[in-house]
Parts: structure tokens; C-alpha cells; sequence
């Protein structure tokens, strides 16, 4: 399995600024869409392309268009929200589904509560979207209902992630690239990315 981390300095400062507990919800929110816009560019450098042709205002030429697999975008519920606009700012033309996951905090293993996803799905290349990969089980859980519907293509894009997430995907779903701003030290008690930055959904929306 294919990890990337993305070490672009505009995301990196941006991390900073995410990651910094001072940083308000208004700033928090535009910081993730940032990121996320940002890693989304990189991540789709590969993306095929067809040649064509078209008429400027001047005279014809041969230009590139993106080819292959339209794209879905599939946010974990509720953090993953943030990270779609993003893309969507980028690829507008893509469908959008949403599987609703909470974590046990018992058990620290997802629960699913909702699932709403194109109905042809198994035709695109995902992205699946979360902006924290902790312990994994939200992503392992999302990519193994999208298998059952048919999805051959998929990518997992987070923000920040543990050594335990990118270990419970890579054992679960070897076929998924996992695309990173930055991989952190490890989990603590609880189940909290360290150094993280704290709850992303908490800080979110402002709840508790």
C-alpha cells in the first residue's frame, strides 16, 4: 500500500495554523477547506487525459481534457463534510456521497448510523474523505461498504494520521493509497492523534 505525505510548504503552514488551539472555528473551517483544496491538487496529478481540439478566438488547437473515471467524493460524517467543498471547488462536476460513522467511545470501534451514495458509484474513482485517520476504524468501515457496492478505485485522503490508522487501513485494504498532510507521532488513551489537533469535528462546528 501507497502512503504519500504531501510536504508542500502552503499546506505545511497551513497545518501549523490548524493545529494551533488559539486558531478560531471561522479559521479552522477555511483552513481545512484550504488544505484540503491543496492536497486534493496534488493527489489528482496523475488523473488521465485525452487529447482534443478546439477553436480559440484566433485559430484551432489541440488541447488535453481529463479522461477516464468521473470521480465521487465520499465524506465520513461529520468532520468529512469540511474537506468536500474543497474539491469541489476543483472538480465541480463530482458526485458527492456520505456514509455516517461514529466511534464507540467504549470500544473505539465505528458505529454506522448513515449511508447515502451515488447510485453508480462502482463506475468512479472515490476519494474518501475524513480529516483525521486515528485508529481507522471510520476508514476501514467506509472503503469496506464501498467493495460491496462495486468500487475498484479508491483513495483515502485525510489530513492528519497515527501510525495505528495507516496499520489498520494497510492491513484491512492494502489496495488504498492513503494521501496525508502529516503523519503524527501515535495515539494516546483515548484514541487522540499526538500531537493531533484536538477533536476536528469539536472544532468544527464548536461543539463539545
Amino acid at each position: 500500500m501507497h502512503v504519500s505525505v504531501i510536504d508542500h510548504p502552503l499546506i505545511q503552514h497551513k497545518l501549523s495554523l490548524l493545529r494551533d488551539r488559539n486558531t478560531n472555528i471561522r479559521d479552522f473551517r477555511a483552513l481545512c477547506t484550504e488544505i484540503t483544496m491543496l492536497m486534493a491538487f496534488e493527489a489528482m496529478r496523475d488523473l488521465p487525459l485525452e487529447e482534443a481540439y478546439v477553436e480559440t478566438p484566433v485559430a484551432p488547437t489541440r488541447v488535453r481534457r481529463l479522461t477516464g473515471k468521473e470521480l465521487a467524493l465520499v465524506g465520513i460524517l461529520r468532520a468529512g463534510l469540511i474537506m468536500v467543498d474543497g474539491i469541489l471547488s476543483l472538480v465541480p462536476n463530482a458526485r458527492v456521497g456520505h456514509v455516517g460513522l461514529y466511534r464507540d467511545p467504549r470500544t473505539l470501534e465505528p458505529v454506522e448510523y448513515y449511508r447515502k451514495l451515488p447510485s453508480d458509484i462502482s463506475e468512479r474513482g472515490v476519494f474518501v474523505l475524513d480529516p483525521m485517520l486515528a485508529t481507522g476504524g471510520s476508514a476501514v468501515a467506509t472503503i469496506r461498504i464501498l467493495k460491496e457496492r462495486g468500487v475498484s478505485s479508491i483513495r483515502l485522503l485525510c489530513i492528519l494520521g497515527a501510525p495505528e490508522g495507516v496499520e489498520a487501513v494497510r492491513s484491512t485494504h492494502p489496495d488504498v493509497e492513503i494521501i496525508l498532510a502529516a503523519l503524527d507521532e501515535r495515539l494516546n488513551e483515548k484514541g487522540y492523534i499526538v500531537p493531533g489537533l484536538g477533536d476536528a469535528g469539536d472544532r468544527i462546528y464548536g461543539t463539545q
